[in-house]
């Protein structure tokens, strides 16, 4: 690992990466292997609940029995969340990201050789603590590196994996398992992991990382307190310098959360057994949702860095949430309109795209001590707190069915635009080693 000519002058060491004025290609390198991770990531979430009908029929598992899987592959985000973000602050950005796609990808191979409820479990468990790491760890590399008057759009973009893995798994999930089985499924989604040759190879440690090392190794204390390690080092969250941001983030993340797997922990299954459409139909109207998420991921970096983080998450949370009103409660009312129907889908991914707001929002908040470690934990402690979502969706869809279980995603949508403006305006915000 190289190390940089320690100075804590600006002028006397070499600029970070995030003082260029134009992009390199080392900020291409990271960008590309942190986007590529998050697309797999995700893949492997989500191919699961289009395998749920296959896998529960052979063996015969309930609605109930495959919410709880899905239910603890979520709440291990949560657990991958925070040991990974200590991992990244304590080893580095670039190791813990192969660390983590290495851990998703043998998960979700494992989960095709499962022949019982508890196996499936415990495999699907280790897909989440890899795919808990991934984000956290590829987001503040991101974050760290790329200049602060583009940070918002880079960050997005990264996040546009997100449409794109959920497009992969609808393909795989929809099209491809009918063909091929759904074991065969997770077996060849073992592939990912060649990602891991690449960022061992090609792409540079952040160097923001790297001199905040140099700092602590100097003894310099007066600048920056040296770090602490595990259990003592997630509690930092809590000291009172950072507490206030970790809390607001968590319930920031917690309501958008809710609001993304409230429509997308059952939508193919509302798709397929209430509005009677085939699997690889719904699979197709997903990906509209999908086309919409990857333009809205996009464009909210661009207008986050144009506009602000909080405006840019409130636009986003009422176009969602108008969405998901007329693809659910109103239904009925606009069926016989095909054109009219796949729209108000494609606004509700459109929507979802304030997602692509997490990683520079958080990146200007906490400092590069704990940066990682606060990103991850927030984030997927969220989404671990969804381990009760599916389960939700199937108590409230025995009564009102799938429909106004999905339909109360709208709600926390619009809980998310108002709840961002109790954070500060942190656009074009400079991050520094000894911040």
């Amino acid at each position: 690992m190289p190390e940089i000519p320690f100075s804590t002058s600006a002028e006397q060491r070499p600029k970070f990466l995030n003082e260029y004025e134009k992009l390199t290609s080392q900020h291409y390198k990271i960008l590309g292997m942190s986007w590529a991770g998050w697309i797999f990531d995700f893949y492997d979430l989500i191919l699961f609940t289009f395998l749920l009908i296959p896998i529960s029929k052979e063996y015969h598992f309930s609605d109930m029995e495959m919410s709880y899987v899905l239910g603890a592959t979520l709440a291990a985000t949560a657990i991958g969340g925070v040991i990974f973000g200590v991992l990244a602050d304590r080893f580095g950005r670039k190791s813990v990201l192969q660390w983590t796609i290495l851990t998703y990808s043998v998960g979700t191979f494992l989960s095709g050789l499962s022949g019982s409820f508890w196996m499936l479990m415990i495999f699907r468990i280790l897909t989440g603590l890899g795919v808990g790491g991934e984000w956290g760890t590829g987001q503040t590399y991101i974050g760290e590196t790329f200049p602060a008057k583009v940070r918002g759009r880079y960050c997005a973009m990264m996040q546009t994996g997100a449409p794109l893995g959920i497009a992969l798994a609808s393909i795989v999930g929809g099209l491809v398992a009918p063909v091929i089985g759904w074991r065969y499924c997770f077996f060849i989604s073992l592939l990912p992991a060649i990602l891991v040759l690449f960022i061992r190879r090609h792409l540079p440690e952040s160097d923001l990382w790297l001199y905040r090392k140099q700092i602590l190794k100097s003894g310099l204390t007066s600048i920056l307190d040296k770090g602490s390690t595990g259990i003592k080092h997630f509690l930092e969250l809590f000291s009172s310098a950072n507490r206030k941001y970790f809390i607001l983030g968590l319930i920031l993340a917690i309501f958008d959360m809710s609001a993304y797997w409230l429509t997308y922990s059952w939508m193919p299954g509302y798709l397929h057994s209430e509005r009677h459409f085939t699997l690889t139909k719904s699979a197709l109207w997903i990906l509209v949702t999908q086309t919409g998420g990857f333009l809205g991921y996009l464009g909210f970096g661009f207008v986050a860095d144009r506009l602000g983080r909080r405006p840019a998450y409130s636009i986003y949370s009422v176009v969602m949430a108008l969405g998901l009103v007329m693809v659910t409660i109103f239904w009925d009312t606009i069926v016989m309109y095909n054109l009219v129907i796949l729209f108000f889908m494609f606004m509700v991914g459109f929507g979802t795209g304030m997602f692509g707001g997490f990683g520079s929002l958080f990146s200007e908040l906490f400092p590069t001590s704990i940066r990682s470690t606060a990103m991850g934990s927030a984030f997927n402690l969220a989404r671990g707190i969804q381990f009760f979502t599916p389960v939700i969706i199937s108590v409230i869809a025995m009564r009102y069915g799938l429909g106004g279980g999905i339909s109360l995603a709208a709600l926390f949508a619009l809980l998310t635009g108002a709840w961002v403006w109790t954070f500060p305006e942190t656009k074009g915000r400079k991050l520094y080693a000894g911040d």
